[in-house]
């Protein structure tokens, strides 16, 4: 009878420990979307502790504090982005966490203009420092390395979605960039780059400068067109944006005589051919605008009058000083200086 007694002693501390265990490892938390949780080098596990209770809303925090204790996770955290969805356990979580099995990002980035711009955008989106993105951007061993210089790199990212994890490194982040890089500039491309007589890196700033010049997207080929004409012909190509680019200042609604006379070999209206390097980061649409540009007879553009955004184009001088006398008085009339 005695016997009898201690294997119901035993049976139910077993079935408490089984159901004290299971409490722990089925644990929860009390979300009804997936939240993610950003493990950086600085974060430790005090702090993973307060965001896993602030963000994740578990259920149970000593279930947490056991689990990390038995599958010793205070001595292996990683870095990274994590997911916690609504049907994850606590035990799911601390797997992932432990083994490092990250949520991607979806590293996007578009209508760029500077490099802090670039360097802005990619550190909202990933464990990447903005300074030293950027000092890495003005490294000229760092770019030649990649097969570009300080002023040219910034080709080398093609705007569009990347998937990343969260902690990459600079490094291969820039390796990444180039490989997408050499991966746009397929075959075709890069026939029809050759026909025109230009380089990637030069269809690239060409197409930067297309996309600053116009307002809408469908006027891309055709001032493409223009501005090719130009350079097959060797006529400089005095593009107001090149002068907002020296300048400094894109704000500038009224290109004057002190903005053209700035020396700077950005500044295409004194100096023949392209600049050094893109003044913005083109878009896929500006390539290949570029590419694929407009055949016409066209060598001059101006705003229209209107103020529609749309240029006027004329083949001779002639006919472009006539257009030019109607934006300025439109300019004129409007007080915009």
């Amino acid at each position: 009878m005695k016997k009898k007694s201690i294997y119901i002693i035993l049976a139910i501390l077993a079935i408490g420990l089984f159901f004290y265990g299971y409490r722990i490892f089925s644990t929860g938390f009390d979300i009804d979307k997936t939240v993610y949780l950003y493990i950086d080098d600085e974060k430790d596990y005090n702090t993973l502790h307060q965001v896993i209770q602030d963000s994740a809303k578990i259920k149970s925090i000593s279930s947490f504090d056991i689990l990390s204790l038995l599958l010793d996770y205070k001595s292996n955290i990683r870095t990274g982005r994590y997911a916690v969805t609504p049907d994850m356990s606590v035990y799911d979580l601390i797997k992932d966490l432990r083994s490092g099995h990250q949520s991607p990002v979806k590293l996007k980035f578009n209508n760029i203009r500077t490099k802090e711009d670039l360097a802005q955008r990619i550190s909202e989106q990933l464990m990447i420092n903005k300074e030293t993105l950027l000092n890495t951007l003005e490294d000229s061993i760092k770019c030649k390395e990649l097969g570009f210089n300080p002023k040219t790199v910034v080709a080398m990212f093609i705007p569009n979605t990347y998937e990343y994890y969260w902690d990459v490194t600079i490094d291969n982040f820039l390796q990444r960039m180039k490989k997408e890089y050499k991966k746009f500039w397929d075959n075709d491309r890069l026939e029809k780059a050759k026909k025109i007589g230009l380089t990637p890196v030069e269809v690239s700033t060409l197409a930067s400068i297309v996309e600053e010049e116009c307002t809408y997207s469908d006027e891309y080929p055709k001032v493409a067109g223009l501005y090719i004409n130009r350079l097959h012909i060797g006529q400089v190509l005095q593009a107001d944006p090149t002068v907002k680019f020296a300048v400094g200042d894109f704000s500038l609604r009224r290109i004057l005589n002190v903005h053209t006379e700035i020396d700077s070999p950005y500044n295409t209206y004194r100096v023949k051919g392209l600049p050094p390097g893109p003044i913005r980061i083109p878009s896929i649409k500006g390539i290949d605008a570029v590419l694929n540009y407009t055949k016409h007879d066209y060598l001059y553009m101006c705003a229209k009058e209107d103020f529609s955004g749309y240029h006027n184009f004329a083949a001779n001088y002639q006919e472009h000083l006539r257009n030019r006398s109607l934006y300025i008085k439109a300019l004129n009339a409007r007080g915009i200086k």
